[in-house]
């Protein structure tokens, strides 16, 4: 890798929209500079429209190879819980090979639609038989080396998951490859520690409050170094509130929350279900939402009071979670939509200092992902990653455009995919449209598609 500029006429910088702005990066792929009030100079690159990645908050990638296999009904009525069952025999037969080969996939997809960087909450641990791979790291491994092999940024995310249900309940036998306790999760980040750089992070999550107790939250808490990102699924299923309130008496999120161990390193994954009172209090913890609308909607799982935690100030990034979509457009476009179908108005993520939806989107996923990743990314900033996106001002939608009406047009006028190139530590991963590696990794995973499907 080396260093290298480009020069865009207009760049989406912190602030919003500035024209004749020049990006340099160096050979670690790390913003060195953004000049403003640039000149163009003769062969060097160019482009029109130039803003940041997106941080895709919350992954997990081996689900991309069940994409529209369950979308058949059954005898009785479907819901999560029939989904989730289905999901666990297809994870039982998962190898690593194949995992890396999907998550390769994925992430070529994610990269193409502008995500720049990706969570991967990561619990495939163990293999078939449910016992431990020669090395313990072996599937967070693949899921790195997937990450490496397309450029994308990636936060591992080990899964603390212990039991089936409130009240310690043991695992079910097809729950057996995501068994890890304390000591389990706690060696599995002090091996993946080599891998950290700039382009990696390692943290941890918690599953949930059903598949880990308060007391190993608090272990794994207390064990972590502080700068390390943590991550957990609450609040998703009302089934799963009730029980929680049957189990201790408090909500999902109540609970967590009377740790006092909630603050900015946390990101609470869904939060679907919360009372006025737990939508202020996860906003002042400075925690961040991770709202992963497509895969919500597919699921069943309900809405996210996105008005009420938008006035309490409350920071939220998207996720694609089982990537049923893999575009952070789709994700913010049905989040904006969802609000609207709930409520019955239009426009509602918004506030009186950006009115434009798509600004407003963009820009607050851009920073909740950024803080939930535990990375310096998200902004064209000197000493942020050089991760951003090219749009294709040819395109009918964006040609002539003036730049304060690109990211409306983007979200909301048709489906078709306008980002040109996209740039991960100022290396360029795609290239008019197209991924660097996209035949050879679409050909492996065609390959074990069939070996799948073939079950």
């Amino acid at each position: 890798m080396s260093a290298g500029s480009l020069f865009a006429s207009n760049a989406y910088l912190p602030h919003g929209w500035e024209s004749n702005v020049r990006l340099h990066w160096d050979a670690d792929g790390a913003m060195t500079e953004v000049e403003r009030a640039a000149q163009p100079q003769q062969h060097e690159p160019q482009a029109v429209f130039v803003l940041p990645g997106m941080t895709n908050l919350h992954s997990h990638a081996f689900q991309r190879a069940m994409a529209g296999m369950t979308e058949m009904a059954g005898v009785s009525k479907d819901s999560f819980w029939t989904w989730r069952d289905v999901m666990y025999r297809y994870a039982l037969h998962i190898t690593p090979e194949q995992l890396q080969a999907i998550a390769s996939q994925l992430y070529m997809e994610c990269l193409r639609q502008g995500y720049t960087s990706v969570c991967e909450f990561h619990y495939l641990h163990r293999n078939s038989d449910g016992h431990w791979y020669a090395r313990p790291e072996e599937m967070a491994q693949r899921l790195i080396a997937a990450a490496q092999h397309t450029g994308m940024g990636m936060t591992m995310l080990p899964v603390l998951y212990s039991y089936a249900d409130f009240n310690d309940q043991p695992l079910r036998q097809d729950q057996r490859r995501f068994h890890t306790g304390v000591d389990d999760i706690l060696r599995l980040v002090d091996h993946l520690a080599p891998q950290r750089s700039a382009q990696v992070e390692i943290g941890v999550a918690p599953h949930s409050l059903r598949a880990a107790s308060i007391d190993q939250i608090r272990a794994v808490h207390a064990a972590l170094p502080a700068d390390r990102p943590l991550h957990i699924h609450i609040a998703e299923q009302t089934k799963e509130v009730d029980a929680c309130l049957a189990a201790t008496g408090r909500r999902p999120v109540e609970l967590l929350l009377e740790t006092g161990l909630v603050d900015e390193r946390w990101c609470l994954v869904h939060a679907t279900h919360l009372t006025k009172e737990e939508v202020r209090h996860i906003a002042k913890s400075g925690a961040v939402a991770g709202i992963c609308t497509t895969t919500e909607g597919n699921l069943g799982d309900g809405f996210f009071d996105l008005p009420a935690y938008i006035e309490a100030g409350g920071r939220f990034g998207i996720g694609s979670d089982s990537h049923v979509s893999q575009s952070p457009v789709e994700e913010l476009r049905w989040l904006e939509y969802g609000q609207r179908l709930r409520l019955q108005g239009r426009n509602i993520a918004s506030t009186e200092q950006q009115r434009n939806v798509g600004d407003f989107l963009w820009q607050q996923a851009l920073s909740g992902g950024a803080q939930a990743s535990g990375r310096q990314v998200g902004q064209l900033t000197k000493g942020y990653r050089a991760d951003f996106l090219v749009l294709d001002e040819h395109h009918p939608n964006l040609a002539g455009l003036p730049s304060k009406a690109v990211l409306n047009t983007w979200m909301f006028a048709g489906n078709d995919n306008l980002i040109k190139d996209v740039y991960v530590a100022g290396k360029r991963v795609v290239h008019n449209g197209q991924h660097s590696a996209q035949s050879e990794i679409q050909q492996a995973y065609v390959e074990c598609m069939r070996s799948l499907r073939a079950l």
